[in-house]
């Protein structure tokens, strides 16, 4: 399925499930989540993993890491950012620790804007 299909899909899901009656979504969750036990999909996590930050790693190694670490991030939308970043660091030589510090900080502000949205 394409991006764009499962953007309509989803939007179209969340307008269907806020107009149903309380007890129905309900029900309509438990179905999903029943069928998303079915297929065999692994759950991802709701918290950031631990995984610390190496005394010496490359803006590459740490964006692996922080999309490791917050799992639950949809990292494409983070990839307009994490791209300014990483040219700053590439085109700017902008020092690798200042550009990690800033990635960290935007991965927690994604993950945070997340709760605010759930």
């Amino acid at each position: 399925m394409s991006v764009l299909k499962s953007v309509r899909s989803e939007k179209r899901l969340l307008e269907i499930l806020g107009r149903l009656p309380k007890e129905t979504a309900a029900n309509l969750l438990e179905y999903a989540e029943f069928l998303d036990s079915r297929h065999g999909c692994d759950p991802v996590a709701t918290e950031p993993l631990t995984i610390p930050r190496p005394e010496k790693e490359s803006v590459v190694e740490a964006i692996r890491r922080l999309s490791d670490t917050y799992p639950m991030l949809d990292t494409e939308h983070l990839l307009h950012e994490t791209g300014d970043l990483m040219s700053q660091h590439i085109m700017q030589a902008r020092p690798a620790t200042e550009v990690i510090d800033d990635l960290e900080a935007l991965f927690g502000k994604h993950y945070k804007g997340l709760g605010a949205s759930g």
